[in-house]
């Protein structure tokens, strides 16, 4: 007899006992993905070579620095 369950991720059957594995793969590179985006400022350390930056750059680490205010 199969055991069939639900995905906690997307919340569809799964034919497995488990998650899907894609839904598993998918949620790791989200968090991935959001940690790179809160932490980018603190890694590039913007008080010490703000000057070396190109203008689309500080523009795009303001914006993040921002957004991460917001979600805090």
């Amino acid at each position: 007899m199969n055991i069939m369950k639900i995905c906690k991720i997307c919340h569809k059957i799964s034919a497995t006992d488990k998650d899907h594995t894609d839904c598993i793969q998918r949620r790791s590179i989200e968090t991935e993905d959001e940690d790179f985006k809160n932490s980018i400022t603190e890694k590039l350390n913007l008080s010490k070579n703000d000057q070396d930056l190109g203008v689309e750059v500080k523009a795009i680490l303001e914006h993040l620095g921002r957004e991460k205010n917001k979600n805090s």
